[in-house]
């Protein structure tokens, strides 16, 4: 029998792992051969609205139930710059950062697969997903619905404490106990970047099949090409859809949407007011969208777009993952009159996260141009420009990049 290194280093893994949960007595804390963890290390802690400083902190000892990660990259969410603007979350002092990987560098005896069953050990690459809480009454009695969690974590969301490497704003991070993650040794870095955004636009498809609108041939209208939009965009793409719409002001990012697979583009910018802009949509369309996306963080968008979808058509909501303002609608013409299906969508369930990652799987085998998403890179020390450059919108997707 003929074996390979990648066979040698699985060997090697799986004793290890063994060796692990044989000898209960011994902490496994062994570090990659190539890299040496410091005793300690550095953090982009937000201390105030609209300052994140750069500070150094000893590494603590983890348990037989976490694991240290050497961050590779992140990439900075919509979220994050709320939070760095506002603080609309109370989370001051933080480390951000939840749309990140790295390597495993060291791992407590206790652990030795991933969230599905995937054997993990040092050097694999890994994702996380969210911490449910497990005993608020939406984890009792809808188990199945996670995203749901009254009291739910996420790394780059956890206050300061004495773990301090709790975001992936950092050079490592600390994955504690109850945490969900994934082993994705097979894709570089910028598609595991990517993989977070990615799961958000996967759940919110996934919430628009429910309403059995969605099909080969219909006419889905996407607004907002942002990250998630674009995302939303390649989901349905690798799916089959072709008859794409996609509606935003900004010219590079309509030229993305196009490269992703929309078949139109719509400038809102080019129309002097919404009525016009909802001619162009019908013009388009016949009759409205079969099946509308919205995903911008703006309240007059999110009036507006019940009025391109088609009557009996549906409608996904999933832009506002904070409260930026009500907006109004007209409650006979835009629901009861048109009977639109729409449903909300709300980050994403751990169970989604295997269903995203076939997904990058698949955009890449069409050839689906996703890593062209982050536009720039900025290290450790340049957070504070990178969040400018993100507000600015000079770019699609901007990620921190531990080189």
């Amino acid at each position: 029998m003929e074996i390979n290194n990648i066979d040698i280093e699985s060997i090697v893994k799986q004793v290890i792992s063994e060796v692990a949960g044989n000898d209960k007595g011994t902490k496994v804390e062994t570090s990659t051969t190539n890299s040496v963890i410091p005793k300690t290390a550095k953090v982009a802690m937000l201390k105030s609205k609209k300052n994140i400083e750069v500070q150094e902190f000893e590494i603590p000892e983890i348990s037989d139930d976490e694991m240290l990660i050497r961050v590779e990259g992140c990439g900075i969410c919509g979220t994050d710059v709320h939070e760095y603007k506002n603080d609309p979350f109370s989370l001051i002092p933080v480390v951000l950062g939840h749309e990140g990987t790295g390597e495993i560098v060291k791992i407590g005896r206790n652990i030795n697969r991933d969230t599905v069953g995937n054997p993990i050990g040092i050097g694999d690459k890994i994702v996380t997903c969210t911490i449910p809480c497990g005993e608020c009454d939406n984890c009792l009695t809808m188990p199945d619905r996670d995203n749901l969690c009254e009291n739910s974590g996420i790394y780059g969301l956890i206050p300061d404490d004495d773990k301090k490497f709790n975001g992936w704003f950092g050079e490592y991070l600390i994955i504690r106990n109850g945490s969900t993650y994934f082993k994705v040794n097979d894709m570089d870095l910028k598609t595991r970047m990517l993989i977070e955004p990615a799961a958000v636009a996967v759940h919110a498809v996934e919430r628009a099949k429910t309403t059995g609108l969605l099909s080969f041939n219909s006419k889905v209208l996407i607004q907002g090409c942002g990250p998630i939009g674009l995302m939303v965009m390649a989901v349905i793409r690798t799916m089959g859809v072709e008859n794409i719409i996609a509606v935003d002001g900004d010219t590079k990012r309509l030229d993305m949407a196009k490269r992703l697979g929309a078949k139109q583009t719509v400038n809102f910018r080019h129309y002097k007011d919404s009525e016009q802009l909802k001619l162009r949509i019908k013009e388009i369309t016949g009759m409205g969208a079969d099946f509308a996306f919205q995903c911008t963080g703006v309240p007059q968008a999110a009036a507006n777009i019940w009025s391109f979808v088609k009557r009996g058509g549906g409608l996904c909501e999933v832009g506002f993952f904070v409260d930026n303002g009500n907006c109004s609608i007209n409650p006979h013409f835009d629901i009861c009159n048109k009977e639109i299906t729409a449903v909300g969508s709300w980050v994403y369930k751990v169970s989604d996260y295997p269903i995203t990652l076939d997904f990058l799987r698949r955009a890449k085998g069409i050839n689906l141009p996703i890593t062209d998403l982050i536009t720039h890179e900025y290290p450790l020390n340049k957070l504070n420009e990178a969040m400018d450059t993100n507000m600015k919108q000079a770019g699609i997707k901007i990620a921190y990049v531990n080189k």
